[in-house]
């Protein structure tokens, strides 16, 4: 599975979290720092890429058959460094949605808030790029510590989705 964080603070100690969990059943996962990917802001206008980060990002993404997105809430929605890596992604393919459709997805926040508002605009976008967003979700804050039981749930509804799909070819 695939485990992006939006920011290099406790989105991606969660993500680290969720890692630790699937290593811990078996199931193999990769996490990324969507910061460290130092993706250019993107702008219809540019015509040069986003460089290496985006083929990175890209190829993870063809290569896990699941995704966890760990992201904070900004001024009530997605984080821009997310919203940018899935615009960078709807213009690098000639088929971006196949990065996305029928991929199992589950989503966490650690948020100066609730983070429920980041979590509804991420289902949002997602379930119109034609992701399966899981029901269940992992919010966390200063005064609330992320439940464990909940991230190993989310691992484990994801590792039975993956064996569901197994033999079904990732997604060009």
């Amino acid at each position: 599975m695939l485990i992006l964080s939006a920011t290099n603070g406790k989105n991606l100690d969660l993500a680290q979290a969720f890692a630790a969990e699937a290593a811990s059943s078996g199931a193999a996962a990769e996490v990324i720092s969507l910061p460290e990917l130092q993706l250019p802001l993107y702008d219809s206008l540019a015509d040069n890429g986003a460089g290496d980060g985006l083929l990175k990002l890209a190829e993870a993404l063809r290569h896990h058959k699941s995704l966890i997105i760990c992201a904070p809430e900004y001024n009530g929605s997605i984080p821009p460094v997310l919203s940018n890596a899935i615009a960078w992604l709807s213009v690098s393919t000639d088929d971006f949605r196949a990065l996305f459709n029928g991929r199992p997805v589950a989503l966490a926040t650690h948020s100066g808030g609730s983070g429920q508002k980041v979590m509804l605009a991420i289902r949002q976008q997602l379930s119109h790029l034609g992701c399966t967003v899981l029901g269940r979700e992992v919010q966390s804050n200063s005064q609330k510590a992320a439940n464990p039981e909940a991230i190993a749930a989310l691992v484990s509804q994801l590792v039975a989705l993956e064996s569901a799909y197994e033999g079904v070819p990732a997604q060009a």
